[in-house]
Protein backbone atom coordinates (compact mmCIF):
# COMPACT_ATOMS: atom_id res chain seq x y z
CA UNK A 1 0.00 0.00 0.00
CA UNK A 2 1.22 3.18 -0.75
CA UNK A 3 2.26 5.54 2.14
CA UNK A 4 2.65 8.75 0.39
CA UNK A 5 0.32 9.52 -3.05
CA UNK A 6 1.72 12.94 -4.89
CA UNK A 7 -0.67 13.63 -8.22
CA UNK A 8 0.11 16.84 -10.63
CA UNK A 9 1.66 18.64 -7.87
CA UNK A 10 2.32 22.10 -8.90
CA UNK A 11 4.17 25.24 -7.18
CA UNK A 12 4.92 28.75 -8.16
CA UNK A 13 7.24 31.39 -6.64
CA UNK A 14 7.39 34.96 -8.62
CA UNK A 15 5.28 33.36 -11.56
CA UNK A 16 8.06 31.23 -12.08
CA UNK A 17 7.25 27.07 -12.14
CA UNK A 18 9.52 25.63 -9.35
CA UNK A 19 7.29 21.83 -9.26
CA UNK A 20 4.96 21.27 -12.93
CA UNK A 21 3.03 18.16 -12.51
CA UNK A 22 5.34 15.97 -10.10
CA UNK A 23 3.78 12.53 -9.42
CA UNK A 24 5.11 9.70 -7.56
CA UNK A 25 4.09 7.13 -4.53
CA UNK A 26 5.84 5.56 -1.99
CA UNK A 27 5.20 2.07 -0.88
CA UNK A 28 5.41 0.83 3.09
CA UNK A 29 8.94 0.27 4.43
CA UNK A 30 10.53 1.38 1.61
CA UNK A 31 13.83 4.06 1.51
CA UNK A 32 12.70 5.93 -1.57
CA UNK A 33 15.07 8.60 -3.16
CA UNK A 34 14.29 11.77 -4.57
CA UNK A 35 17.62 12.68 -6.61
CA UNK A 36 18.23 15.86 -8.82
CA UNK A 37 20.44 18.95 -8.69
CA UNK A 38 20.69 21.91 -6.74
CA UNK A 39 17.49 24.08 -7.82
CA UNK A 40 15.73 20.66 -9.41
CA UNK A 41 12.28 21.09 -7.05
CA UNK A 42 13.32 18.79 -4.33
CA UNK A 43 13.27 20.38 -1.22
CA UNK A 44 10.17 22.26 -2.57
CA UNK A 45 8.33 18.89 -3.00
CA UNK A 46 9.26 17.57 0.55
CA UNK A 47 8.08 20.34 2.22
CA UNK A 48 4.34 20.12 0.18
CA UNK A 49 4.72 16.60 1.44
CA UNK A 50 4.68 17.10 5.10
CA UNK A 51 2.85 20.35 4.94
CA UNK A 52 5.36 22.84 5.29
CA UNK A 53 3.94 24.68 2.12
CA UNK A 54 1.11 24.86 0.44
CA UNK A 55 0.87 23.60 -3.09
CA UNK A 56 -0.56 25.40 -5.92
CA UNK A 57 -2.06 22.82 -7.15
CA UNK A 58 -2.58 18.68 -7.56
CA UNK A 59 -2.94 16.12 -4.52
CA UNK A 60 -1.21 14.77 -1.72
CA UNK A 61 -1.67 12.06 0.76
CA UNK A 62 0.58 10.94 3.61
CA UNK A 63 -0.66 7.61 5.46
CA UNK A 64 -4.18 8.67 4.01
CA UNK A 65 -4.02 12.55 5.31
CA UNK A 66 -4.03 15.85 3.76
CA UNK A 67 -0.72 17.11 5.20
CA UNK A 68 -1.97 21.04 4.95
CA UNK A 69 -5.08 20.34 6.21
CA UNK A 70 -4.61 17.58 8.57
CA UNK A 71 -1.08 18.91 10.01
CA UNK A 72 -1.50 18.11 13.68
CA UNK A 73 -3.17 14.52 12.92
CA UNK A 74 -0.26 13.61 10.26
CA UNK A 75 2.65 15.36 12.62
CA UNK A 76 2.56 12.68 14.88
CA UNK A 77 3.20 10.11 12.57
CA UNK A 78 5.84 11.63 10.61
CA UNK A 79 9.58 12.48 12.04
CA UNK A 80 11.78 15.05 9.55
CA UNK A 81 15.04 16.36 9.49
CA UNK A 82 15.23 19.47 7.73
CA UNK A 83 18.05 20.28 4.97
CA UNK A 84 19.32 23.55 7.51
CA UNK A 85 18.48 22.20 10.50
CA UNK A 86 20.34 23.60 13.27
CA UNK A 87 20.06 24.08 17.25
CA UNK A 88 21.39 26.25 19.90
CA UNK A 89 25.29 25.93 20.31
CA UNK A 90 24.68 25.28 24.21
CA UNK A 91 21.80 23.20 24.00
CA UNK A 92 22.84 19.34 25.64
CA UNK A 93 22.03 16.67 23.69
CA UNK A 94 19.83 15.31 26.31
CA UNK A 95 17.97 18.79 26.40
CA UNK A 96 17.24 18.37 22.73
CA UNK A 97 16.26 15.10 22.42
CA UNK A 98 13.46 15.57 25.79
CA UNK A 99 12.31 19.11 24.45
CA UNK A 100 11.59 17.16 20.97
CA UNK A 101 9.90 14.30 22.78
CA UNK A 102 7.04 17.01 24.03
CA UNK A 103 6.05 17.78 20.62
CA UNK A 104 4.45 14.92 20.24
CA UNK A 105 1.37 13.02 22.54
CA UNK A 106 2.80 9.54 22.67
CA UNK A 107 6.86 10.00 21.85
CA UNK A 108 9.36 7.15 22.34
CA UNK A 109 11.95 7.56 25.61
CA UNK A 110 14.86 9.56 24.39
CA UNK A 111 16.80 8.08 26.60
CA UNK A 112 16.47 4.75 24.24
CA UNK A 113 17.16 6.92 21.46
CA UNK A 114 20.53 7.87 23.07
CA UNK A 115 21.97 4.33 23.81
CA UNK A 116 20.26 3.45 19.65
CA UNK A 117 22.38 6.01 18.39
CA UNK A 118 25.34 5.92 19.79
CA UNK A 119 24.68 8.98 21.62
CA UNK A 120 24.58 7.70 25.63
CA UNK A 121 28.55 8.89 26.36
CA UNK A 122 27.60 12.43 24.58
CA UNK A 123 24.28 13.06 26.85
CA UNK A 124 25.65 15.97 28.73
CA UNK A 125 27.48 17.17 25.44
CA UNK A 126 26.57 20.68 23.87
CA UNK A 127 25.69 20.39 20.42
CA UNK A 128 28.00 22.91 19.45
CA UNK A 129 30.89 20.76 20.47
CA UNK A 130 29.68 17.83 18.49
CA UNK A 131 31.19 16.45 15.51
CA UNK A 132 29.50 16.15 11.80
CA UNK A 133 28.65 12.82 12.09
CA UNK A 134 27.41 12.77 15.81
CA UNK A 135 25.42 15.85 14.95
CA UNK A 136 24.10 13.63 11.89
CA UNK A 137 22.95 10.75 14.98
CA UNK A 138 21.18 13.35 16.88
CA UNK A 139 19.33 15.04 14.06
CA UNK A 140 17.95 11.34 13.27
CA UNK A 141 17.06 10.79 16.79
CA UNK A 142 15.12 13.78 16.95
CA UNK A 143 13.26 12.76 13.95
CA UNK A 144 12.87 9.37 15.19
CA UNK A 145 11.87 10.26 18.72
CA UNK A 146 8.16 11.04 17.80
CA UNK A 147 7.77 7.24 16.61
CA UNK A 148 6.64 7.86 13.31
CA UNK A 149 5.77 5.64 10.93
CA UNK A 150 7.49 7.85 8.04
CA UNK A 151 10.65 9.41 7.78
CA UNK A 152 11.96 12.43 5.74
CA UNK A 153 15.71 12.85 5.39
CA UNK A 154 16.73 15.72 3.48
CA UNK A 155 20.40 16.21 2.45
CA UNK A 156 21.23 14.29 4.86
CA UNK A 157 25.24 13.96 4.09
CA UNK A 158 25.75 17.22 2.72
CA UNK A 159 28.99 18.55 4.42
CA UNK A 160 30.39 14.89 5.89
CA UNK A 161 33.66 13.68 5.19
CA UNK A 162 33.59 10.20 3.48
CA UNK A 163 33.81 7.82 6.62
CA UNK A 164 30.96 9.62 8.10
CA UNK A 165 28.66 9.82 5.36
CA UNK A 166 29.35 6.10 4.99
CA UNK A 167 28.73 5.76 8.56
CA UNK A 168 25.50 7.94 8.36
CA UNK A 169 24.33 5.43 5.36
CA UNK A 170 24.20 2.43 7.87
CA UNK A 171 22.27 4.62 10.09
CA UNK A 172 19.88 5.00 7.47
CA UNK A 173 18.99 1.55 6.56
CA UNK A 174 18.87 1.05 10.50
CA UNK A 175 16.18 3.01 10.45
CA UNK A 176 14.24 1.26 7.54
CA UNK A 177 14.92 -1.92 9.42
CA UNK A 178 13.05 -1.09 12.37
CA UNK A 179 9.94 -0.77 10.62
CA UNK A 180 9.64 3.45 9.25
CA UNK A 181 9.41 3.72 5.88
CA UNK A 182 12.11 6.80 4.85
CA UNK A 183 11.96 9.46 2.17
CA UNK A 184 15.77 10.33 1.13
CA UNK A 185 16.29 13.36 -0.51
CA UNK A 186 19.79 13.84 -2.32
CA UNK A 187 21.94 15.34 -4.73
CA UNK A 188 24.52 12.48 -4.08
CA UNK A 189 24.42 9.84 -6.90
CA UNK A 190 26.57 7.28 -5.00
CA UNK A 191 24.24 7.78 -1.66
CA UNK A 192 20.93 6.81 -3.71
CA UNK A 193 22.50 4.17 -5.45
CA UNK A 194 23.29 2.62 -1.43
CA UNK A 195 20.57 3.31 -0.01
CA UNK A 196 17.02 3.74 -2.41
CA UNK A 197 14.94 0.52 -2.89
CA UNK A 198 13.43 3.38 -5.90
CA UNK A 199 14.29 6.98 -6.69
CA UNK A 200 12.48 9.84 -8.40
CA UNK A 201 14.78 12.09 -10.53
CA UNK A 202 13.80 15.33 -10.45
CA UNK A 203 14.96 17.94 -12.99
CA UNK A 204 13.39 21.34 -13.68
CA UNK A 205 10.45 20.88 -11.31
CA UNK A 206 9.53 17.65 -13.62
CA UNK A 207 10.11 13.73 -12.76
CA UNK A 208 11.95 12.75 -15.53
CA UNK A 209 12.52 9.11 -14.47
CA UNK A 210 11.27 7.28 -11.82
CA UNK A 211 12.75 3.49 -10.92
CA UNK A 212 15.34 1.44 -9.20
CA UNK A 213 18.54 2.53 -9.44
CA UNK A 214 19.37 -0.72 -11.39
CA UNK A 215 16.47 -0.19 -13.76
CA UNK A 216 17.62 3.78 -14.01
CA UNK A 217 21.27 2.62 -14.80
CA UNK A 218 19.84 -0.36 -16.97
CA UNK A 219 22.17 -2.61 -16.06
CA UNK A 220 24.73 -1.60 -19.23
CA UNK A 221 28.22 -2.01 -18.58
CA UNK A 222 31.11 -1.31 -21.12
CA UNK A 223 34.44 -3.24 -21.67
CA UNK A 224 37.59 -1.53 -22.75
CA UNK A 225 40.97 -2.50 -24.31
CA UNK A 226 43.60 -1.94 -26.74
CA UNK A 227 44.36 -4.98 -29.27
CA UNK A 228 47.81 -5.10 -30.62
CA UNK A 229 48.15 -4.53 -34.68
CA UNK A 230 46.96 -6.66 -36.81
CA UNK A 231 44.37 -8.35 -34.38
CA UNK A 232 40.30 -8.54 -35.12
CA UNK A 233 37.42 -8.46 -33.13
CA UNK A 234 35.10 -9.91 -35.22
CA UNK A 235 32.59 -12.25 -33.77
CA UNK A 236 32.04 -10.32 -30.47
CA UNK A 237 29.00 -8.42 -31.84
CA UNK A 238 27.69 -11.94 -31.44
CA UNK A 239 28.33 -13.12 -28.11
CA UNK A 240 25.36 -13.55 -25.52
CA UNK A 241 24.91 -10.17 -23.42
CA UNK A 242 26.56 -7.90 -25.66
CA UNK A 243 25.05 -4.88 -27.06
CA UNK A 244 27.69 -2.56 -29.02
CA UNK A 245 30.94 -2.94 -30.70
CA UNK A 246 33.00 0.47 -31.82
CA UNK A 247 36.39 0.11 -32.88
CA UNK A 248 38.82 3.03 -32.85
CA UNK A 249 42.05 2.31 -34.46
CA UNK A 250 43.42 -0.43 -31.88
CA UNK A 251 41.03 1.36 -28.97
CA UNK A 252 37.78 -1.16 -28.47
CA UNK A 253 34.44 -0.46 -26.50
CA UNK A 254 32.08 -3.48 -25.89
CA UNK A 255 28.98 -2.26 -24.19
CA UNK A 256 26.59 -5.03 -22.83
CA UNK A 257 24.59 -6.83 -19.96
CA UNK A 258 24.93 -9.39 -17.48
CA UNK A 259 28.22 -11.56 -17.84
CA UNK A 260 28.70 -10.55 -20.89
CA UNK A 261 32.75 -9.34 -20.36
CA UNK A 262 33.17 -13.27 -19.44
CA UNK A 263 32.22 -14.30 -22.95
CA UNK A 264 34.08 -11.30 -24.20
CA UNK A 265 37.06 -12.54 -22.43
CA UNK A 266 36.97 -16.14 -23.60
CA UNK A 267 35.79 -15.46 -26.85
CA UNK A 268 39.18 -13.43 -26.88
CA UNK A 269 41.41 -16.49 -25.54
CA UNK A 270 39.73 -18.81 -27.90
CA UNK A 271 40.95 -16.83 -30.76
CA UNK A 272 44.56 -16.36 -29.28
CA UNK A 273 43.62 -12.23 -29.26
CA UNK A 274 46.01 -10.35 -27.07
CA UNK A 275 44.69 -7.24 -25.37
CA UNK A 276 46.12 -4.15 -23.12
CA UNK A 277 44.46 -1.49 -20.77
CA UNK A 278 41.49 -3.94 -20.08
CA UNK A 279 39.07 -2.10 -18.27
CA UNK A 280 35.27 -2.63 -17.24
CA UNK A 281 33.01 0.58 -16.86
CA UNK A 282 29.54 0.19 -15.04
CA UNK A 283 27.15 2.79 -16.30
CA UNK A 284 26.48 5.55 -13.75
CA UNK A 285 23.27 7.01 -12.36
CA UNK A 286 25.21 10.12 -14.01
CA UNK A 287 25.01 8.51 -17.68
CA UNK A 288 21.28 7.62 -17.24
CA UNK A 289 20.65 11.19 -15.93
CA UNK A 290 22.77 12.54 -19.08
CA UNK A 291 20.59 10.12 -21.42
CA UNK A 292 17.31 11.55 -19.76
CA UNK A 293 18.04 15.10 -19.60
CA UNK A 294 20.79 15.50 -22.60
CA UNK A 295 23.06 17.25 -20.18
CA UNK A 296 25.10 16.33 -16.90
CA UNK A 297 23.68 15.62 -13.41
CA UNK A 298 26.19 18.98 -12.15
CA UNK A 299 25.21 21.29 -15.39
CA UNK A 300 23.38 24.17 -13.58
Amino acid sequence: MAVIDVTDLRKRYAGRPVLDGVSFAVEAGEIFGILGPNGAGKTTTVECVEGLRRPDGGSIRVLGLDPYTDGRALREQVGVQLQHTQLPENIKVWEALDLYASFYARPRDWRELLEEWGLADKRDARFGKLSGGQRQRLFIALALVGDPRVAFLDELTTGLDPQARRATWELVKRVRDHGVTVVLVSHFMDEVEELCDRVAVLDRGRVVALDTPVGLVGGEQRMRFTLLPGDSVAGLDALPGVTDVTRTGDRVVVTGRGDFATAVTAHLARHRVTVSDLRIDRRTLDDAFAALTGRSFTDR
